[in-house]
């Protein structure tokens, strides 16, 4: 069974090509690709993020407040309205990530959260989570506002799974048609020459981690892709004087 609540501390780098081959070199000996990325490959996540019309917890997000949350669909490559997604609910609380998911058929997540209707009962929906997410969608008006999808490669230490590290590339995102099952086109969020490094723990890194990255001079920095977007978009809407 897919885990599903998840306590971690993040920390985020963002890497150039040569960079990114340094760590994937070092990590050889420690980390061993996930599932889904044996032989190297990569696979593609897919996202909807939801928010108020006007954009309150984008807004709120990215003024770095103590305590954070946002609620998001997710899928692992593009799937039809009865295949089964990810709704997540994820928190951050003075650094860290509360991050909890069920699965739920496509077509049913959009009923529940845009319409209000309730899922029919199936085994795999975690329960718990899906009454927290109705009691977010009792307080706020949320509407589906980004698609936002990635290519990601992943790795768990080999002596500890509770350390994870992906290497995301070829973000994009669209504002138009956002529905996972149209496809995962979009327009790049960041340079094809630069990947985004997350590393996941719920004890920070490991040390010989850490030396990597000293010797590497490699330094977390604050990104979101979300965030990034949005500052983006409200940007282009400045130039354009709509606001």
């Amino acid at each position: 069974m897919a885990i599903e609540v998840f306590n971690r501390y993040e920390k985020k780098y963002l890497l150039d090509e040569e960079s990114y081959q340094y760590i994937i070199k070092n990590i050889e000996s420690y980390m061993k690709p996930d599932k889904h990325s044996k032989g190297g490959e990569m696979y593609n996540i897919a996202n909807i993020y939801y928010d108020t019309e006007s954009d309150d917890l984008i807004a709120h997000s990215i003024e770095k407040p103590l305590y954070k949350e946002k609620l998001r669909l997710r899928s692992y490559g593009v799937p039809d309205l009865n295949d089964k997604v990810f709704l997540e609910i994820k928190k951050k609380y003075e650094g860290l990530v509360n991050k909890r998911r069920t699965k739920i058929r496509l077509k049913d997540a959009y009923n529940l959260v845009e319409k209000g209707i309730d899922p029919p009962e199936e085994d795999f929906i975690n329960k718990q989570v899906l009454n927290e997410i109705k009691y977010l969608l009792s307080r706020k008006k949320l509407v589906p506002k980004l698609y936002l999808t990635y290519d990601r490669r992943a790795y768990f230490a080999i002596d500890d799974d509770d350390f994870r590290v992906t290497f995301d590339k070829n973000i994009r995102a669209r504002r138009e048609d956002v529905r996972l099952e149209a496809g995962n086109h979009g327009e790049l969020l960041v340079d094809n020459d630069k990947w985004l490094m997350e590393i996941k723990s719920s004890k920070g890194a490991p040390l010989w981690f850490v030396k990597i990255l000293s010797e590497g001079g490699i330094y977390p920095r604050s990104f979101s892709k979300y965030g990034t977007e949005y500052t983006k978009y409200i940007n282009n809407k400045r130039i354009k004087g709509e606001i």
